[in-house]
């Protein structure tokens, strides 16, 4: 006899969630270990460290209503990742980023900097595959982006996410609140998104040389 977790769409969408969540936290604690004992190298850990956090950072906004307590969840499921809580929860940054941020922390081209960037531009594009489209939910997303870009001043004016963003701001402040994005909008955001991110991963090697 076939037992259904679920009883309706909105249910399945939960347990979808929850089992992407408890991968997360179970995928994080085996970074740490493996980082730890240089299994992984330091920048193969940090980018992947990166997108966890922002996955992470995603999908609990979205649980938000209920799931209040991560940690609860956590328990509830004999997880036992310490070292994933402490990454995802309280740290929020890559240990990597957390030792270089410790030595250089007055830099503009700050570790902790490129991380906020990083993970801006992933959780603007996980905002996007949630179907997140209405203006009052992409333009902070946006915005926090285009923010930490300026932050970091050893990038040009015209860099291209700089640039791109900037005109997706000023493109979504002439639409009201509740508007939404059309289709062929939302795909095209994504796309300008990731382009930049690319271009962004791509001159981090060249950044404070």
């Amino acid at each position: 006899m076939e037992v259904k977790l679920w009883n309706d769409k909105r249910e399945r969408e939960m347990y979808d969630n929850f089992g992407e969540l408890f991968a997360i936290i179970k995928v994080t604690e085996k970074l740490e270990k493996a980082y730890v004992r240089d299994i992984i190298s330091p920048s193969e850990y940090e980018v992947e460290c990166q997108k966890l956090i922002a996955h992470f950072k995603t999908l609990s906004s979205t649980l938000k209503d209920i799931l209040p307590s991560i940690e609860r969840f956590h328990d509830t499921y004999k997880m036992d990742c310490p070292s994933a809580l402490n990454r995802l929860l309280v740290s929020g940054v890559p240990a990597t980023v957390e030792h270089r941020a410790a030595v250089a922390t007055s830099a503009n081209t700050s570790a902790a900097t490129v991380a906020e960037c990083v993970q801006n531009f992933i959780t603007a594009m996980d905002s996007l595959k949630l179907n997140m489209i209405a203006v009052d939910q992409v333009h902070p997303l946006l915005s926090d982006l285009s923010a930490s870009l300026n932050k970091l001043s050893i990038l040009p004016p015209d860099f291209e996410g700089k640039t791109k963003m900037r005109d997706w701001i000023s493109r979504l402040a002439k639409m009201g609140a509740a508007d939404e994005l059309t289709e062929q909008q939302a795909r095209q955001l994504h796309f300008d998104l990731e382009s930049s991110y690319n271009s962004f991963m791509a001159v981090l090697p060249t950044l404070g040389t």
